[in-house]
């Protein structure tokens, strides 16, 4: 079905029904009380690394299979030597679109300062190190797979209420911006079908409890991580006449790659270009034959990426070549990782703000921009082939927080903080809360 006809057969009478909201509501908060928030609890104490998220795709496969839905486990290819935990779940109800709802569970090797009473204190081996680090939910990816089983428990129950097919996807390795690929290199649409909408959210310690924020462009940004390598010729410290110095060369790189963005791209189209590692040489009075630069490269749309990752390739030859460096030594830019841009379908992004307001509140719906360029592997659903999909966020930390952030009291703690904390009530409820009615807004009888 298209998703135009999709919506608009909704829209036509789902904005009358106001009863569905208070319904929707008093049934999420019933299972908030007597299911959901010691499932939080239990996310939030057990978190996992990227890629080892064991326990939490094997009790999110129970919980999802215990709500009715047919559940798929091992959904992925393995990663360095790691079985795949991604997990598929569907739920047939009758003729209607095939919908997508992702919610990623992976943690951070980071160690809890939050002072919650249900603080973790696990530990794990990194697949990455082969060190014992501590782990935390960190970015809020508890909330995310406790409201993706609250949704589940609410579709399964109100079956009367819509038809279709809804598909839950639980994505391991979102933090390390390798969990979807790895998902998507198994071709799961070959084997349950390609979704003809894709939706997801994310907790935001930035936004207060109970708001929803939705844009009909790129709530997050594109992401590609670069190394440059550049050739010189070593020699010693105090002759540098006899040798060609990548460090000078790589200096020159550093800073003729900050007008990229400054004068290359126009003033209102976002773009990050940071170097954020610069490594060479081994000893002072050496002039190494070697310097290796990595970056990270952001951008909003798929044109402003291929205009920055062009100019960094041609900047990084440009001044070698100043330098004197030959055609076969010239600086060697390597691709390591990307993620497109996230891009909301601007039609159903709108529509669902319109759906939000209209059973949540005004007063509980936003629709601004991100400040800032954090990134985001969902595309990796929703590009080849392009899905319609919309990416939401939902607030997770009380106004009287930033209230008294304003008035010089403790700052509201960033994701990937130590310091970080979600109150877990409202964000599981307004994120279970906000999916139904989208989910609603486009499979509704």
């Amino acid at each position: 079905m298209r998703l135009s006809t999709t919506l608009s057969l909704f829209l036509a009478t789902a904005i009358s029904h106001t009863s569905l909201a208070n319904d929707v509501a008093d049934a999420v908060n019933r299972d908030y009380q007597q299911h959901l928030g010691d499932l939080f609890v239990h996310f939030h104490q057990n978190p996992e690394l990227s890629l080892i998220e064991n326990k939490t795709s094997d009790r999110m496969a129970k919980e999802l299979a215990a709500a009715g839905f047919d559940v798929h486990r091992g959904v992925g290819v393995p990663v360095d030597g790691n079985p795949p935990t991604g997990v598929v779940a569907l739920l047939k109800n009758g003729d209607g679109p095939l919908v997508m709802m992702r919610a990623d569970m992976d943690g951070l090797p980071v160690k809890e300062d939050s002072g919650l009473p249900y603080a973790s204190q696990t530990t794990q081996i990194s697949p990455i190190t082969g060190m014992e680090v501590p782990v935390m939910h960190a970015c809020g990816h508890d909330v995310h797979i406790t409201g993706l089983v609250g949704t589940a428990r609410y579709m399964a129950d109100n079956k009367d209420q819509w038809s279709g097919t809804l598909m839950l996807i639980v994505q391991p390795a979102e933090e390390r911006i390798i969990g979807a690929k790895a998902m998507m290199e198994a071709d799961p649409w070959a084997t349950f079908g390609k979704p003809d909408v894709a939706l997801a959210l994310h907790v935001s310690s930035m936004l207060p409890n109970g708001v929803v924020n939705v844009i009909p462009t790129s709530p997050y940004a594109g992401s590609d991580t670069v190394d440059i390598i550049v050739h010189g010729v070593g020699a010693h410290g105090a002759s540098p006449h006899a040798g060609k110095d990548p460090i000078v060369i790589g200096a020159q790189i550093v800073m003729a790659l900050q007008t990229l963005v400054s004068r290359e791209l126009a003033p209102h189209e976002p773009g990050v270009v940071t170097v954020g590692s610069f490594h060479a040489g081994t000893k002072n009075n050496i002039i190494s034959d070697k310097a290796v630069l990595q970056l990270t490269v952001r951008n909003a749309s798929l044109e402003t990426r291929k205009k920055l990752l062009d100019g960094v390739e041609r900047i990084a030859r440009a001044q070698a070549l100043s330098a004197g460096i030959p055609e076969d030594k010239l600086p060697e830019v390597i691709l390591k990782a990307s993620t497109p841009p996230t891009l909301n379908n601007p039609e159903l992004a709108n529509q669902l703000a319109d759906v939000w307001r209209d059973k949540m509140g005004d007063e509980r719906v936003m629709q601004e921009s991100p400040r800032g360029m954090g990134a985001e592997d969902f595309p990796y659903f929703t590009t080849d082939p392009k899905i319609p999909s919309v990416y939401w966020a939902v607030g997770g930390t009380p106004r009287e927080a930033f209230a008294a952030a304003a008035k010089g009291g403790p700052a509201v703690p960033s994701h990937h903080s130590p310091l970080f904390k979600i109150t877990p009530e409202p964000a599981v409820k307004t994120a279970v809360e906000s999916t139904v009615h989208a989910l609603m807004s486009i499979m509704g009888k």
